[in-house]
């Protein structure tokens, strides 16, 4: 059985790779943090190139609206295999996933909603 923080790490590990592969960028940090029977995963510095040009050479609005759209088609996409990753790195369903993005700053905040809360050894303290 693992810590909570090595289920957090596998979940680092696991969205870090799944933003590489299916976004073209990894994130520049990722904090995954395990509240009961919910997931919260931050990710900053996720926005490529590409994203930033189109979101500073379209009106505000209009960029930041088909941003948001692409990455949640993207997400919604990849939905099976991130809920995969999560349900192995804590042994628990996924019940929901949500998701958004900031334009301005590049954070990106995924949580997930488990069935229970994940079983997790303590840490031995010396």
């Amino acid at each position: 059985m693992r810590t909570q923080g090595e289920i957090e790490a596998a979940i680092c590990e696991g969205i870090a790779r799944f933003e590489q592969e299916y976004m073209g960028r990894g994130p520049k940090d990722i904090h995954a943090h395990l509240i009961g029977d919910l997931l919260v995963v931050r990710l900053q510095g996720v926005l490529t190139a590409a994203e930033q040009q189109l979101v500073k050479s379209l009106p505000a609005e209009k960029g930041r609206a088909l941003l948001k759209q692409v990455r949640t088609q993207l997400v919604e996409a990849a939905r099976p295999v991130m809920e995969t990753m999560v349900q192995e790195a804590t042994g628990v369903k996924v019940l929901s996933l949500h998701h958004d993005i900031s334009t301005v700053t590049g954070e990106e905040v995924v949580l997930f909603t488990l069935a229970e809360t994940p079983l997790f050894r303590d840490i031995k303290r010396k």
